[in-house]
């Protein structure tokens, strides 16, 4: 019997110790084989001024506002072999609405909004402001060989980055709500814009989030279109809220209008912006997101879409140590994740401590390859 339970204790010891090899040998894959993306967020001006070269850092992509694109930065990224993606302000209308005040969003009191924190929003359905923005994406498309466009404020006009999010209804307009009743087939009753607001939250709750959500997807629709037109190579990504889909009473999709089961038929790259400094969250959320999202969406390697996380380096608000820094970057390669990226890239140059975390990770998912 004591023979027996040796036998026993002997086999649960080899199995634990061969079931380890096997969850090491599964960490040291992810750590090498099955990461893609190794980037930074934001020019890459202040890492060369200080006589860096990207790959060195084990930097392969850089991730900037399409705004501080120009021929030099571009050209020489790519003689370092590095990948060059363009981000994209989608649904930030700051400086257009002022000028153009028929795309101005309006809540459910008739009212124009104000601005959400820094934020200012724009109506999502307005014409003019559409065309606007696909002419600016094909100029830009049509400039430079892209690896990609990731949308930014792809969202109703809200304020999501902040601890206490600022979550407006909108948009009322009579353009919103003609497009509403046009494509749900529901007639609205004569009234003010306030009455009418009140009358679909009251009556219609359910249709009304389900139209915002197909808005901000048929964004995603006809830039991915828009894309495939002129570089069919380019990957279309998305920066985007991190919440999951109970936070704030569901707010990711009632009120910024984005359903992941919607936005996975167009979306290349899903680039959740779980910047845990600005969100008051810990450290280790960032790791519980990203396995959250992969198990939300079933994401798998090889297989679109993709999961490349934005974290935080940058000190606002508070300090961001180099020992957060490493945990979250680490943790946004969880999961189903086959890149990570951090905002922004003037946070980790000016910062010596976060220069060398960012290198040693980088360089340690080279290793092996």
């Amino acid at each position: 019997m004591n023979s027996g339970i040796k036998c026993r204790s002997l086999y649960n010891s080899l199995f634990a110790i061969t079931w380890s090899l096997i969850l090491m040998s599964c960490y040291g894959q992810k750590s090498t084989e099955m990461i893609e993306i190794r980037g930074v967020y934001g020019n890459p001006k202040p890492l060369w001024d200080k006589g860096f070269s990207l790959n060195e850092l084990g930097i392969n992509a850089v991730f900037v506002h399409s705004g501080s694109i120009d021929q030099d930065m571009f050209d020489r990224a790519k003689s370092e072999g590095i990948k060059v993606y363009a981000e994209f302000a989608t649904l930030n209308g700051k400086n257009y609405v002022e000028k153009h005040p028929e795309a101005w969003a309006i809540n459910e009191k008739g009212e124009k909004v104000q601005a959400a924190s820094w934020f200012m929003g724009v109506c999502p359905t307005e014409p003019g402001f559409r065309k606007y923005r696909f002419d600016q994406l094909r100029n830009l498309l049509s400039e430079y060989e892209l690896d990609g466009v990731w949308m930014d404020y792809v969202h109703w006009h809200a304020q999501f980055e902040d601890p206490e999010p600022i979550l407006p209804e909108t948009c009322f307009c009579d353009g919103c709500l003609a497009s509403f009743s046009e494509d749900s087939g529901i007639e609205i009753p004569d009234g003010t814009t306030s009455e009418k607001s009140q009358w679909i939250l009251d009556h219609h709750d359910k249709s009304w989030r389900d139209w915002r959500c197909k808005v901000i997807y048929d964004w995603t629709k006809e830039i991915k279109g828009i894309i495939k037109e002129i570089n069919p190579n380019a990957l279309l990504g998305l920066y985007h809220c991190p919440w999951d889909d109970e936070e704030f009473n569901g707010a990711r999709r009632r009120i910024l209008g984005l359903d992941y089961d919607l936005l996975r038929e167009t979306v290349d790259v899903f680039s959740p912006m779980v910047y845990h400094g600005r969100m008051e969250r810990d450290p280790d959320w960032v790791q519980e997101n990203i396995q959250w999202f992969s198990d939300r969406l079933n994401i798998k390697k090889n297989v679109y879409p993709k999961l490349w996380p934005i974290v935080q380096a940058h000190n606002d608000p508070g300090n961001i140590s180099k020992e957060e820094f490493e945990k979250v970057l680490k943790g946004g390669l969880a999961g189903g994740s086959t890149g990570v990226m951090m905002f922004t890239t003037s946070a980790v140059a000016e910062d010596n401590g976060k220069t060398e975390v960012m290198k040693k990770v980088y360089t340690d998912l080279t290793k092996n390859r």
